[in-house]
């Protein structure tokens, strides 16, 4: 992240964003163990306020919204896509 952030600080003034997109549990191969069976699944779930796993398309859309000319002005962040993973979770049930 900070090296996104050093990089964005250099090309700023160019008019060049440099952003980041921080993922959560997203549906792919690479964690098929964390979500392929329904018990794996439903562990996962209680990481996730939003109560479902992500899929590469959210991913997608996060990515072509931060290259597109609607996220003007918006340099130097990582946006997190992961149906709230990083709001603690365990904390809504007093944990």
């Amino acid at each position: 992240m900070l090296m996104m952030k050093s990089v964005a600080q250099e090309l700023a003034p160019h008019r060049i964003r440099v952003n980041s997109i921080g993922a959560g549990a997203i549906k792919t191969p690479i964690n098929r163990v964390a979500w392929e069976t329904p018990d794996a699944e439903t562990e996962l779930l209680k990481l996730i306020p939003y109560e479902r796993v992500g899929l590469p398309e959210d991913i997608a859309r996060a990515a072509l919204w931060l290259v597109s000319d609607e996220s003007d002005y918006i340099a130097g962040i990582t946006l997190f896509v992961d149906g709230g993973m990083t709001l603690y979770p365990g904390f809504a049930t007093g944990g």
